[in-house]
């Protein structure tokens, strides 16, 4: 069975948190360009609004019939929330006919988000639709991507250099100032810590590139004013990502060479 949950936003006031509990508050109808919100397409309307309007599709009272449902529509809130069936049966019928209606409806409520954060960082919210399945689908793909980032960080941590080069970038540290235990362990932490950045960087074909530029404005022979990275007069690039295609480019290569060879000069 397809559950979802209605909630509403707990509003702090000077009641004692007994009471604010105990009241339900009222998702109403709303209109829009002066008519009621629909929940449901034309189509969808004569499927389902069937047999709920008591004249059927088609009636010529049935435009001023769903009108007046919509306009009626309203739903009752408590603390922990309505539950709503929205599953659908083999015959593509919904289980719960209204409990389906409302929750088509709700969603498309000005009021209502789609998610508890997005009725917190949208004002004029009052409501949110709490969705169990895709709340486990989310929370796995976090597992996932923590599984994936274990997995490696036990390849990384067989490669010295290949540590180096990801504690210069991810860490912003000179890791020929770090013992090979140190470099794992920073990793580790790193890894545990932000383990999609981890994961991204880790895998990243153009991440010895970043890291040798890194390593150069370290050494001062690039310079870095704001995003920008300069070598000499000439920007090599409006960001890292632009510098990364510079390097790259072959018809750069002699100046690639030149940075190369005053790097090894201060090395």
């Amino acid at each position: 069975m397809r559950k979802v949950i209605l909630r509403r936003k707990e509003v702090l006031n000077h009641l004692p948190k007994e009471i604010r509990a105990g009241a339900k508050v009222k998702l109403g109808s709303l209109f829009v360009d002066r008519q009621p919100l629909r929940g449901l397409t034309d189509e969808e309307e004569a499927k389902l609004l069937k047999g709920i309007i008591d004249v059927p599709p088609g009636h010529e009272k049935w435009p001023e019939k769903t009108k007046d449902f919509w306009a009626s529509l309203s739903v009752k809130v408590p603390f922990e929330g309505v539950e709503l069936n929205i599953s659908i049966d083999e015959t593509g019928e919904p289980e719960e006919r209204m409990q389906y209606i409302i929750y088509k409806w709700a969603l498309k409520h000005k009021q209502v988000g789609a998610n508890e954060m997005e009725m917190q960082n949208e004002p004029g919210k009052r409501f949110y639709i709490y969705d169990p399945e895709k709340d486990l689908l989310k929370r796995n793909e976090k597992v996932q991507v923590r599984k994936d980032a274990d997995r490696e960080f036990i390849k990384v941590s067989s490669e010295i250099e290949k540590m180096k080069v990801l504690v210069r970038v991810l860490l912003n540290t000179d890791p020929n100032r770090m013992a090979e235990l140190e470099l794992e362990n920073s990793l580790y932490d790193y890894k545990t810590n932000n383990p999609e950045r981890f994961l991204k960087y880790s895998k990243d074909p153009n991440l010895e590139i970043q890291a040798e530029l890194e390593e150069m404005v370290e050494a001062s022979v690039l310079r870095k004013i704001g995003n920008q990275i300069i070598f000499g007069d000439e920007t090599i690039g409006e960001d890292m990502r632009d510098a990364i295609t510079y390097f790259k480019n072959k018809k750069n290569s002699g100046q690639v060479n030149v940075m190369k060879a005053r790097l090894k000069e201060v090395s």
